[in-house]
């Protein structure tokens, strides 16, 4: 009799625990922010030509992770090396270090040319393709990140620190001329747009669908 409660009260004990398991296993993930409350924030005037460009692409907005991967699997993402002639890329927290074709060809350009215009030098990119999760979870230590949608959201965009080159983070306002002179180059040949952002201590460089 013994034997027979003990099987019994194990066998509660079992279906208890695994019912619990498959209510939280089962339970939806909520992303971190409110894609209505995203949508509702309007772009700056300044800001706003780097979100039409980037919708010309044909890359919906970048939501999360599968999103992400949903374009690399069908060959519309290409990864961007860590270094290039001319750039490095730093650790990369809250963005991926994928891009449009386009997009990915042009940085390299730009630091091939920063290389020349500087003998060899190199300036640092900062940040690169985040998904609406990714900003999120920026905005959690950094205020300053955008509350709506970002150029960043499409794989077009990317960031590039002026107060980092060589791999030395410090003010160099050689190098930081030489940059703005590229950022120029390829903004006048209708190539990229660009905002300084001075909180972030960054140029925001859009590449547009030329």
């Amino acid at each position: 009799m013994r034997k027979i409660l003990s099987v019994i009260c194990v066998s509660c004990i079992f279906t208890v625990f695994y019912s619990q398991g498959a209510k939280k296993s089962s339970k939806k993930v909520l992303p971190c922010y409110d894609l209505n409350e995203v949508l509702k924030v309007q772009a700056t005037a300044l800001y706003q030509p780097h979100l039409n460009t980037s919708k010309s692409f044909g890359i919906q907005l970048l939501k999360d992770s599968r999103t992400v991967q949903k374009y690399i699997n069908n060959g519309k993402f290409h990864k961007v090396k860590k270094s290039g002639k001319g750039y490095r890329v730093q650790k990369l927290d809250y963005s991926r270090a994928w891009m449009v074709s386009k997009a990915k060809m042009t940085l390299e350009s730009m630091g091939t040319r920063f290389s020349k215009e500087t003998k060899g030098h190199t300036f640092t990119v900062s940040s690169i393709t985040r998904t609406l999760e990714d900003q999120c979870r920026l905005r959690k230590v950094n205020s300053n990140a955008s509350l709506g949608i970002s150029s960043h959201n499409y794989g077009n965009s990317f960031d590039i620190s002026y107060v980092r080159f060589n791999d030395q983070l410090r003010n160099n306002l050689k190098m930081e001329l030489a940059l703005e002179k590229v950022l120029k180059y390829y903004a006048a040949a209708g190539r990229i747009y660009y905002i300084k952002e001075k909180q972030q201590s960054c140029y925001h460089v859009t590449v547009r669908n030329y």
